[in-house]
């Protein structure tokens, strides 16, 4: 355990490939949360590092829709009153939910996360490219979620065999 985490228990319920849960064991909360929330929640939240260093805030989710799974989150960082501000997908996995001071923790330096593939608010990169999110899985040093999903691989490859049996040809 790193210094940040001293005080906290990282959640024993397995994340399969989700955000860790870092949460005080003793407290148990009333309805959602922190292991089920609504994703509108969780626009803004702050981003810091291992070292408390605020790094960006959430900007936006972005749901997997075949698999039904959350593939990445985007993380705005830099500028001022969101203008200039430099988008970073990063792999779900790659973050853990503190729950106790709600916000999330990306355990990179500064410097590691402006080396990454950053992009604009208007110049998205293609999120379904595999190839694209390999090497960005690959430089948070996370598997990647679909990874031994046998099930979902099997799902994806009969929708392209339905899709383009009838498909109608023009």
């Amino acid at each position: 355990m790193n210094n940040y985490e001293t005080n906290r228990q990282t959640s024993a319920i397995p994340n399969n490939g989700g955000a860790a849960i870092l949460a005080d064991p003793e407290h148990r909360s009333e309805g959602p949360g922190p292991y089920v929330m609504d994703a509108a929640t969780l626009k803004g939240d702050d981003v810091v590092n291992t070292a408390g260093e605020s790094i960006g805030t959430i900007e936006a989710i972005m749901l997997d829709v075949a698999s039904g799974r959350i593939a990445y989150a985007v993380l705005s960082f830099g500028g001022f009153l969101g203008m200039g501000s430099k988008y970073f997908a990063i792999p779900w996995p790659a973050l853990t939910l503190d729950a106790v001071e709600k916000r999330f923790v990306l355990a990179v330096t500064r410097d590691r996360l402006e080396a990454a593939q950053g992009f604009d608010k208007d110049h998205w990169p293609a999120m379904a490219d595999r190839q694209w999110a390999t090497e960005l899985h690959a430089h948070y040093g996370v598997d990647p979620y679909w990874i031994g999903n046998d099930e979902y691989e099997a799902r994806r490859a009969a929708e392209r065999v339905t899709t383009e049996r009838y498909t109608p040809k023009l």
